[in-house]
């Protein structure tokens, strides 16, 4: 065992010291640990062609909360700014968490599923884990001081009021005693899609509200009035999978207040194209009281529009996303017009694709005040309705006191043709007719997005934040070029959130605290949204980044303010140009031309790697050579590869030899990232050796007086009985290898080996390994005095070590 021990750290130190020479310094990616209370992340080392993660510890950037007992299975989540709060559900439990910088403080409710009712989920072939618990979905304000939440009760679904408090608070109580049905609140099945809002004390909701989940409705629920709900007809919804609900006034006047509902649904309209799925947005009349002979309890004023995201294609053929992922409304000073922004993906067996479009809610209105579908009967095709239409026009409500007081006061042949009608002939397209952000063939999915409107040198810039199914985010603006429709995608920054793999599925964004709430099965994050400062120390690399939050102020790349009045502030989004930006900031100053020389050792016939990644993803790598002052570009082909991290040699030649520069290019601005010196060690003079210390190495380690191999000692604390030679002895056994690297580098590698190996864990750890070795000896020499027979039998301490 020693002998293995020996050889393998010979080898990984060896390894360990060639690799660090290529992975010294940090990069930009960050990666997060979970723990049960808000704490800052931990670094991953990653050494294989992938980013180095730096420490989060000094960098602050993000901090996760998993749950008291690491187990958060987070299914809603509230961000309420006015109180500082952030409230969660899961399975069974609820949390507050307060906002404050300084604070970690977090109170737990828990809240498991009525007695009993887990026991009948389970007797009706549920799963015990994943289904027959209390699943909490809904999270809303429902006064000053409450909160309204419901959970699906192992498939009973049951709500109750929380306790919060008044702000500055951090109180959070509930009376278990005092629980209501929440059925048709909240899905049965935690796995259902659902979206819900309030408007005043009344909850509007797209569910699925029965057991089976089949029973697609929009619902209005609570409050004083009776409770409303769509018929059960697939012309008003077709398998629907409810996304948002939002309020949003038409108006000053509250009794004009619609709800907006975005769902995808099967397509009625789509002829033959059976299974063909459509992206709705539909409305009801927040006054809306239904009829009084004609849709008793049944909406009036429901109708729907399709929403169309596609890319021009040739021949007048389109691309369409079809499949609606997540809605954000980006709310402005005018409350009553929003831009709605919306991810789609494709649908197709042959193309996996996603887009980001973006809507006016002028367009939406126009398509509601436009002509209705019409289909004259089952042989005719679909077209636009040329009739009359009765009065008042289907889908909006009168204001009290005018002819019709309200929906009950509506002729029958105006809920007859809305009962037929709800659906708009003119669909909705997005501003300029054309996604703002296209990713196709991605080895990942888009799943949520939030929107920042940030203010720059230069104007308003919309900052996405786009989460994935793999726990990372994306950090992207699109810029348009004048009166051009293209728009140019920057993507600004590319976090992994979580440490593993784990859908993002809710994310909220602080404009006040200036942070990102990124919500997962395994937890929420906290991110930041701007870190400057990682952009470099130069102002053409913070001029390049064309990042929103962030400008060069004439000393270090900080966050930009607007009201400042800097005389050396810098900042160019919209064309990222350095030159023009940075000409009296010294721009071939020694912050970006100067790199640091580095030597890279490799062994002939093995791989090796030289890495060098631009601080801009939009930035294009470019790789020259340097032997006897001649400089050419690297051919690559396949042994000699260039990737994202680097130049990856699959097998090194010793032409390969010579001094490997790295340039990166943008915007017509070069700048000299890496210049490394490639050594390439003979391979069988490198074979030669390592065959003749592992020959030596039984002798090295032999333990003259037992005859057996002694523990091998790499740091001099362990030796300390010991003399000078047997120390030095222990050392000596790498020096052959690294005199074909230099003697002058010898120094170093003994000075490496012994910070990564004689850290006070690995202390510890050698010293339990040398105490369980002298307990083996101690062992074998009692068993070899007991009697002559038993005199060579190895004890079984002994064996464990040498096997």
């Amino acid at each position: 065992m020693n002998y293995c021990l020996v050889l393998l750290h010979l080898i990984t130190c060896f390894f360990t010291f060639s690799v660090v020479l290529l992975w010294e310094h940090p990069l930009l990616r960050r990666i997060g640990v979970l723990t049960a209370k808000w704490v800052s992340f931990v670094p991953l080392l990653m050494l294989f062609f992938s980013s180095l993660p730096a420490d989060l510890l000094s960098t602050n950037r993000s901090s996760i909360f998993s749950g008291h007992h690491g187990q958060l299975s987070l299914t809603a989540v509230f961000l309420d700014e006015y109180r500082d709060r952030l409230f969660l559900g899961g399975k069974d439990i609820l949390y507050s968490l307060m906002l404050g910088p300084a604070s970690s403080e977090s109170k737990e409710i828990y809240w498991p599923p009525l007695p009993g009712n887990r026991e009948d989920c389970i007797q009706t072939g549920k799963e015990p884990q994943t289904e027959c618990a209390n699943f909490v979905r809904l999270l809303q304000p429902y006064n000053r001081t409450h909160l309204l939440a419901c959970g699906t009760g192992a498939f009973q679904p049951m709500c109750a009021f929380i306790y919060v408090g008044h702000r500055g608070e951090h109180v959070f109580t509930m009376d278990p005693t005092n629980v209501e049905n929440g059925r048709g609140k909240v899905p049965h099945d935690p796995s259902l899609p659902f979206a819900s809002t309030f408007s005043g004390d009344e909850l509007y909701t797209g569910l699925t509200a029965d057991f089976l989940g089949r029973d697609s409705v929009i619902l209005r629920s609570m409050g004083g009035r009776s409770t409303m709900r769509t018929e059960t007809d697939q012309k008003l919804l077709h398998d629907p999978k409810f996304i948002a609900a939002h309020l949003i006034p038409d108006n000053d006047d509250r009794d004009n207040d619609k709800v907006y509902f975005f769902f995808t649904e099967k397509a009625t309209e789509a002829g033959d194209r059976e299974g063909a799925i459509h992206t709705r947005v539909g409305r009801v009349c927040a006054n809306d009281v239904g009829g009084q002979r004609v849709l008793v309890n049944k909406w009036s004023t429901f109708i729907k529009a399709r929403l169309v995201c596609s890319v021009p294609g040739p021949h007048g053929i389109d691309t369409h996303f079809n499949q609606l992922e997540d809605i954000f409304l980006l709310r402005t000073k005018d409350e009553r017009n929003p831009d709605v922004y919306a991810i789609f993906s494709s649908i197709s067996n042959v193309f996996q694709g996603f887009a980001v479009c973006v809507y006016r809610m002028a367009d939406i209105r126009e398509a509601f005040n436009g002509p209705f579908a019409h289909k004259e009967g089952p042989d005719y095709q679909w077209g636009a309705y040329e009739g009359r239409v009765p009065y008042p026009r289907p889908g909006v409500v009168s204001k009290p006191g005018r002819e019709f007081g309200s929906t009950k006061d509506f002729p029958d042949s105006v809920l007859q043709f809305a009962r037929s009608h709800p659906l708009m002939w003119r669909p909705v397209y997005p501003a300029l007719r054309q996604p703002v952000l296209v990713k196709a063939n991605i080895p990942y999915k888009l799943k949520q997005i939030v929107v920042d409107r940030v203010e720059a040198e230069d104007g308003l810039y919309d900052v996405m934040f786009i989460g994935t199914d793999v726990g990372t985010v994306l950090k992207v603006i699109a810029l348009h070029s004048g009166n051009s429709l293209e728009t140019e995608e920057v993507t600004l920054e590319e976090l992994q959130v979580f440490k593993v793999p784990t859908p993002i599925t809710s994310m909220d964004i602080s404009v006040k605290r200036q942070a990102l709430y990124v919500g997962s099965p395994a937890g929420v994050a906290q991110v930041k949204l701007h870190r400057c400062e990682t952009y470099g120390k130069a102002c053409a690399e913070c001029c390049l980044a064309r990042d929103p939050y962030c400008a060069w102020d004439g000393s270090l790349c900080a966050r930009y303010t607007p009201n400042s009045k800097r005389r050396y502030r810098r900042q160019d989004i919209r064309h990222g140009n350095p030159v023009l930006q940075c000409v009296d900031q010294n721009l071939s100053g020694k912050y970006l031309d100067v790199t640091e020389d580095r030597v890279v050792y490799g062994t002939e016939n093995n791989s090796s790697f030289l890495e060098c990644v631009p601080r801009s993803p939009q930035a294009t790598v470019s790789w020259l050579v340097q032997r006897d002052d001649r400089k050419e570009e690297v051919k690559l082909d396949e042994r000699v590869m260039s990737t994202e991290q680097g130049l990856l040699f699959r097998r090194l030649f010793r032409q390969d030899e010579g001094v490997y520069i790295c340039h990166s290019r943008e915007h017509g601005f070069t700048q000299t990232l890496a210049r490394l010196t490639l050594e390439v060690l003979q391979g069988e003079t490198v074979d030669e050796l390592m065959a003749r210390d592992t020959a030596g190495l039984s002798d090295t380690f032999k333990d003259r007086s037992t005859g057996s191999y002694r523990a091998w000692m790499p740091c001099s604390a362990y030796s300390r009985g010991g003399s000078s030679s047997q120390i030095g002895q222990s050392r000596t056994w790498f020096k052959d290898i690294m005199q074909l690297i230099g003697p002058s580098n010898l120094p170093h590698v003994e000075e490496y080996c012994e910070r990564m190996w004689c850290n006070d864990k690995l202390r510890r750890k050698h010293k339990s390994m040398l105490e369980k070795y002298r307990q083996a000896q101690e062992s074998a020499r009692k068993a070899r005095s007991k009697s002559s027979g038993e005199r060579n039998r190895t004890p079984r301490d002994l064996s464990a070590w040498e096997e």
